[in-house]
């Protein structure tokens, strides 16, 4: 795995820049500055955030979480 997709701002960060902001002192999203989820719940919320706001790719996150049955939701079975 090269990169490391985070939930606060929809975007996938390769793992050179987390690299480089750690040896700065970021610890929290090396994009948008926001610390990193502690849990499951925690990445939902900021994923539902995002979707109230229409983010396209939040929504498209979302759905494939529900289809896998990740993150604490329950699979959608239908077909």
């Amino acid at each position: 795995v090269h990169s490391v997709f985070f939930v606060c701002c929809m975007k996938k960060i390769c793992n050179g820049c987390i690299m480089a902001a750690e040896k700065r002192d970021i610890l929290n999203c090396p994009f948008c500055r926001t610390p990193r989820p502690k849990s499951e719940a925690e990445s939902l919320a900021m994923v539902q955030t995002r979707v109230e706001k229409k983010d396209p790719a939040a929504i498209n996150y979302l759905a494939q979480k529900y289809c896998h049955g990740n993150l604490g939701l329950q699979k959608d079975m239908r077909k």
